[in-house]
C-alpha cells in the first residue's frame, strides 16, 4: 500500500471532513510554525505524520485521498516554548483536533502527557492519548420534528445519563444514550409530564488525576476534553447515530433536550497541566493569560479561562453550538459559568462578543438558552444581568423557597417575589416572567429528600475531609440527622417535600426538577457528588416513593392545565385594561389586602395570593379564572377567601396536607393546615 499524501485542501469547514474520495483537515493556529498531520491504525500505532501544505490566514489546511470515515488521527505542532510569552509549543506532544467529532476514549495518565515547565518535555505522549475518529455525521431524521415548546410550557427535567438510567428497571443499554431512548424511560418522562431533558455534561470529557489516584472520576462531567465529540463513556457501540438517535426519540414524544455546556474552561488546568490539544495547539489564542504569560487567569475554579475574546475561538465555541443544534439535533443549551462568556477587560458585559455572536445567529438565537450566572471571577454573580433572550437559574428562588419552608422569619416578601418569577431581577429590558428558572435542587447540592434529611453535608467519601460542597444549604432534619424509622418525623418531612414541589409547580417562572427528586431519591447526605459514580448517585428506582411521585405527576397537570400560573407577563397589581380587573391581589388570611405594616412584620408566616392574567398580556379569556394560592409555613390558620361574583365560587385542587382530597368546592372561610399549600380555582357555580 502506498504513502498516503497531503495535497492542496480548503480551509472550511474547520475540522476533519469527508467528501467521498478524500478527508479534507483544516485546523486554526496563529502562533505554530508548522503542524503534522498524524494518521494512526486501529491499533494506535502512528503510520504516517503529514506536514499542513497550505495556510489561509490562521488555518491550516490540507486534504488526504483515500481516507474513509473511521480514520484515527491527531496532529503535533512545531512553534515556540516560551511560557513567558505564553506560547508551549511541543511536537512530542499528539493534539487532539478541537472540531474532532469523536475520540476513541480517554488519555492514560502518564508523565509524558505533560509539555514541560521551563524546557519542553521530549516524551511521545501519542500511546497514552486517545485519538480523534474521522466520522460521518449524517443520519436519516425521516419525519421527525422538534416539538418547539414554549419556555412559558417547559417542565425541565435535569437528569445525568448515567445517573437517570444506570438503575432504571427494564431500560435497554443502561447508563448510555440509547438508555434515554429506550421505551421504559421515556414511558416515565411522559407519564411525569416532562417537556424537556436538561443532560450534565455529554461532550468528551477528562477523569482528573487526582481523582483517578484516589480512585474516583470525574461524574458529572465539567472538564471538556473535546466540544464536538460526544462523550464515549455514554456510547454503547461508539456511534454518534446513538447520541442523534436518542434525540429523535425523544422528540417524537415532545420531549426536547437541552444541553449542558461548559466552554468556559477547558480540562487542561493551569501551567502545571497536561498538554492534550488547545494548549499545544495555541496557548496564547486559546486562554486568557495575565501579564506574565506563564499563568492563567483563573475565573473558573479551574486552573485556567478560555479566551473567548479572540475571534477563532470565539468561532469554535459557535460552531460547536451550531453543530449540536443542527447535525446533533439539540434544542437549547444551559451554559456552565456563563458570567466567564461575558467577561471583557472591563468586567462582565450583557453586549459582550459572545452574547452579540449568539443573539444575532439565525440558527442559536431560536433555541433556548439558560446561562448559570455566575462565576468566582471580579464581578461574577450576575443573576438577573443577561440579554435576553436568555433565562437564567435562580439560586435566589431555591434559597428563599428553602428558608420559607425551613420557618426562617421575615421570608413571606421573599417567597411573594419568588413565587411571582422574581420580577425584582428579572423585569427589565423587556423580559419574560419565564426568564427565572425556578429550582429547588439541582445536581451540585443537596436532593429534595436530602433538603429535609440533613442539616450538614457528608461529603467524606470525596476524599477531601468534608471540606467541599455548600456550606449553607438552609435545610433541616427535624431533629434526626439521616434516615429515620420515626413515624412522625417520615410524615413531617414528606409534608415539606410536598410543600417545597408545589411552591415550584405553583409560581411563576421556568421549573426545572433534578431528576430523582419526584420519587424521594437520596445521596446519602452528599452535596457535591461529582466524583461519585456509584449508587450514591444512580437513582435507586427500586425505593422510589410512589405516592409523591404521583402527587407531582398531579401537580404538573395541574400547571399545564392553568395558563394563570405560566404567563410570560409579569404580575404587578395593575389594573387590566380590558376589564379593569387587577391581575394580581396580596391577601391577608383574615381576607383584608396586605399593608406596608403587614409586609415588614417579621413574624408572619402565611403569604396568600390570587392570581388572575397579567396585565398587558395579549390574549386570555374575557372571563379568565382565577387562581387563590396559600402558603403556611406555620400554625393552622383560617382563612377568609376573596368574594367572587354571583354564579362563581373556589374550588380547591391542591391541598398538600390532604394529597389525596379531590376537587372541593368550598365556602367564604377555609381552614389551612399548619406547614401546608393550598390552591384554590374561581369556578362556576
Amino acid at each position: 500500500m502506498s504513502a498516503p499524501e497531503m495535497l492542496a485542501g480548503r480551509a472550511a469547514p474547520l475540522g476533519a471532513s469527508f467528501d467521498g474520495d478524500w478527508v479534507n483537515f483544516a485546523v486554526f493556529s496563529e502562533h505554530a510554525e508548522a503542524i503534522h498531520l498524524c494518521l494512526f491504525d486501529e491499533h494506535g500505532t502512528e503510520t504516517a505524520r503529514l506536514a499542513m501544505p497550505e495556510r489561509d490566514g490562521d488555518i491550516w489546511y490540507g486534504r488526504v485521498p483515500g481516507l474513509t470515515p473511521g480514520q484515527l488521527y491527531g496532529y503535533r505542532v512545531e512553534g515556540p516554548f516560551a511560557p513567558r510569552e505564553g506560547h508551549r509549543f511541543n511536537p512530542a506532544k499528539l493534539l487532539l483536533d478541537p472540531y474532532a467529532r469523536r475520540l476513541t476514549g480517554h488519555p492514560t495518565w502518564h508523565a509524558a502527557l505533560y509539555g514541560g515547565s521551563e524546557a519542553p518535555d521530549p516524551h511521545d505522549s501519542a500511546r497514552y492519548m486517545p485519538k480523534c475518529v474521522v466520522e460521518d455525521t449524517s443520519f436519516d431524521w425521516g419525519s421527525h420534528k422538534a416539538p418547539n415548546t414554549p419556555l412559558e410550557e417547559s417542565i425541565i427535567y435535569e437528569a445525568h445519563v448515567k445517573g437517570l438510567t444506570k438503575k432504571f428497571p427494564g431500560a435497554d443499554h443502561p447508563g448510555h444514550f440509547l438508555s434515554l431512548a429506550s421505551d421504559a424511560v421515556l414511558e416515565h418522562l411522559i407519564k411525569l409530564g416532562i417537556t424537556a431533558v436538561e443532560l450534565l455534561p455529554v461532550h468528551a470529557f477528562l477523569n482528573d488525576r487526582f481523582l483517578v489516584k484516589k480512585g474516583l472520576v470525574n461524574y458529572w462531567g465539567y472538564q471538556t476534553l473535546g466540544f464536538f465529540a460526544p462523550e464515549p463513556r455514554y456510547l454503547s457501540h461508539g456511534r454518534l447515530w446513538e447520541f442523534q438517535y436518542m434525540v429523535a426519540r425523544l422528540h417524537s414524544v415532545g420531549i426536547e433536550v437541552i444541553l449542558d455546556v461548559v466552554y468556559n474552561h477547558t480540562c487542561e488546568g493551569d501551567e502545571n497541566g497536561p498538554t492534550f490539544s488547545f494548549r499545544g495547539l495555541d496557548n496564547r489564542s486559546y486562554y486568557r493569560l495575565h501579564e506574565d504569560k506563564r499563568f492563567y487567569h483563573n475565573d473558573t475554579g479551574t486552573g485556567n479561562t478560555v479566551n473567548i475574546e479572540h475571534p477563532m475561538v470565539l468561532r469554535m465555541v459557535l460552531d460547536s453550538l451550531r453543530y449540536w443544534s443542527t447535525t446533533m439535533g439539540v434544542d437549547g443549551f444551559r451554559f456552565d459559568l456563563c458570567s466567564t462568556l461575558g467577561r471583557t477587560e472591563t468586567g462582565f458585559d450583557p453586549n459582550s462578543a459572545f452574547f452579540k455572536a449568539v443573539r444575532q445567529d439565525p440558527v442559536l438565537a431560536t433555541k433556548k438558552l439558560i446561562a448559570e450566572p455566575w462565576d468566582i471571577g471580579p464581578g461574577g454573580y450576575q443573576l438577573g444581568n443577561y440579554p435576553p433572550p436568555f433565562a437564567e437559574w435562580n439560586d435566589q428562588y431555591r434559597d428563599g423557597v428553602r428558608r420559607f419552608w425551613r420557618g426562617d422569619l421575615g421570608h413571606v416578601p421573599v417567597m411573594a417575589d419568588r413565587i411571582t418569577g422574581s420580577a425584582g431581577l428579572f423585569d427589565h429590558s423587556g423580559r419574560h416572567a419565564t426568564s427565572s428558572v425556578n429550582l429547588l435542587t439541582a445536581h451540585d447540592g443537596f436532593t429534595l429528600m436530602d433538603v429535609v434529611s440533613y442539616t450538614e453535608r457528608h461529603n467524606e467519601a470525596n476524599g477531601e475531609n468534608n471540606r467541599d460542597g455548600h456550606g449553607e444549604n438552609y435545610s433541616d432534619n427535624f431533629g434526626v440527622e439521616g434516615p429515620t424509622a420515626d413515624a412522625e418525623i417520615v410524615e413531617k418531612r414528606a409534608q415539606r417535600r410536598r410543600n417545597m414541589m408545589a411552591t415550584l409547580l405553583l409560581s411563576q417562572g421556568t421549573p426545572m426538577i433534578l431528576a430523582g427528586d419526584e420519587l424521594g431519591n437520596s445521596q446519602n447526605g452528599n452535596n457535591n457528588a461529582y466524583a461519585q459514580d456509584n449508587d450514591t448517585t444512580w437513582i435507586d428506582w427500586e425505593a422510589a416513593d410512589e405516592a409523591f411521585l404521583s402527587f407531582t405527576r398531579w401537580l404538573i397537570s395541574f400547571r399545564k392545565a392553568h395558563p394563570i400560573l405560566r404567563q410570560k407577563r409579569f404580575l404587578h397589581s395593575i389594573p387590566r385594561k380590558v376589564d379593569g380587573v387587577t391581575d394580581l391581589f396580596w391577601w391577608r388570611p383574615d381576607g383584608a389586602e396586605m399593608t406596608r405594616a403587614d409586609w415588614t412584620n417579621g413574624h408572619m408566616t402565611v403569604l396568600c395570593a390570587e392570581f388572575r392574567m397579567a396585565s398587558g398580556t395579549p390574549k386570555y379569556a374575557q372571563r379568565e379564572e382565577a387562581i387563590y394560592l396559600a402558603f403556611n409555613s406555620g400554625d393552622a390558620t383560617a382563612l377568609t377567601l376573596p368574594k367572587l361574583p354571583d354564579g362563581f365560587c373556589w374550588v380547591r385542587h391542591v391541598d398538600t396536607a390532604s394529597p389525596d382530597l379531590g376537587a372541593e368546592r368550598v365556602g367564604t372561610t377555609i381552614q389551612m393546615a399548619a406547614n401546608s399549600v393550598i390552591a384554590l380555582v374561581e369556578e362556576p357555580v
